[in-house]
């Protein structure tokens, strides 16, 4: 399989608000360095695709707002590669996107038109992943033989494919997949049901069964099998982007996003199309991944002292203290006495408070914010 028929899709328009004040509106998570390794979350998740993904081939959608900082921090991307969202319209229309960029992009190069896509044709045979800008990946080398596998597998069989990870705990955080008990081939198995982030009980059972996956929002498909999911399931999607079709991949293409893409209805990919979708798949896989979502799951990422207390960019002392996780600038000093199971944070003269159990909230808390 010709590496030039890989493509990628990075999702980045995310303001990152259950990790404030650390990620605000103006920077979110994925462009913050979180390890000290001298990469942000971004340009981690770009680095992981390179050797299997030719950077052209990369498309990068996001907020508008955003493209500037895409561009110093990804510099060997062209402008054309950053699909500006005008409005944020859930992760079905930013695939939607995506993909129609893409489409046009390939018709182009097959000497094809919007009225007369062959998909026979090999510059139209391209299969595509989608992830998150903010996603940890561990055993990265792991990853990639994931990927190409994957991609192996939708361009044999018209498929949905998304990746499960194995649980290593009942994680209320997640959403699930459950796995059909017969496999389809080489360790991919149709999908039985999806699970949205469950109550603890039921996240316990889950795990106990053996038969869920969490939902790692990673998903794999051949163009055809992704443009016709769209055009069936979610026509109110797709029949927006068709009325610009021969706009798409044009210098005409932002204008008509500005004024199409707010009229988009709020769905995800999940809802409109996975829970759908008759052909869809999944690859169980342990690959050390997180999504990052949240300050805990920082901290289950995080070195611990003895107490299993964490301390990131800065010194922080304990006494009397356990399993906490304490961020300041660095430089900054803290003494932490008595209290157990807190998130404290300080960035930029803001200051949370808050704990563990209940982080959750902070978006609730911090609604009125920046």
């Amino acid at each position: 399989m010709a590496k030039n028929n890989n493509y990628c899709v990075i999702m980045a328009g995310g303001v990152g608000s259950r990790f404030w004040p650390y990620s605000r509106a103006d920077k979110p998570k994925q462009f913050l360095d979180f390890f000290g390794t001298g990469r942000s979350l971004l340009q981690m998740t770009v680095d992981r695709f390179r050797p299997i993904v030719p950077i052209e081939n990369m498309f990068i959608v996001t907020n508008v707002m955003y493209k500037q900082t895409i561009l110093e921090q990804v510099p060997d991307l062209d402008e054309g590669q950053i699909l500006c969202e005008p409005a944020r319209r859930n992760t079905a229309p930013c695939i939607a996107y995506a993909t129609s960029h893409i489409r046009a992009i390939c018709l182009r190069k097959a000497g094809l038109t919007a009225a007369n896509q062959d998909w026979s044709r090999p510059e139209m045979q391209v299969n595509i992943v989608v992830a998150a800008s903010d996603h940890l990946i561990l055993e990265e080398e792991k990853f990639r033989q994931t990927i190409l596998k994957a991609f192996d597998f939708v361009s044999r069989n018209k498929a949905i494919l998304t990746l499960g990870m194995q649980p290593t705990r009942p994680e209320t955080g997640y959403g699930y997949i459950q796995r059909q008990p017969d496999m389809f081939e080489d360790g991919i198995y149709p999908v039985k049901t999806f699970t949205e982030k469950p109550e603890l009980e039921m996240a316990k059972v889950f795990l106990e069964s053996g038969d869920f996956l969490w939902n790692s929002g990673i998903f794999v498909w051949n163009l055809q099998t992704i443009s016709e999911a769209f055009r069936y399931l979610l026509p109110e999607v797709a029949d927006r982007f068709r009325e610009g079709e021969l706009l798409m991949g044009t210098d005409k293409e932002e204008d008509f996003i500005e004024v199409m893409f707010p009229k988009c209805p709020n769905i995800s990919i999940d809802y409109g199309i996975m829970e759908k979708a008759d052909n869809v798949y999944v690859l169980p896989s342990s690959f050390g991944w997180s999504d990052l979502g949240t300050w805990g799951s920082l901290y289950e990422l995080s070195e611990k002292d003895e107490h299993g207390n964490v301390s990131l960019h800065s010194e922080t002392h304990y006494h009397e203290a356990e399993g906490n996780i304490v961020v300041l600038e660095p430089g900054k000093v803290a003494i932490v006495q008595g209290v157990n199971d807190m998130i404290i944070v300080e960035e930029r003269g803001a200051l949370l408070v808050c704990k563990k159990s209940e982080e959750q909230r902070i978006k609730e808390f911090t609604i009125n914010l920046t």
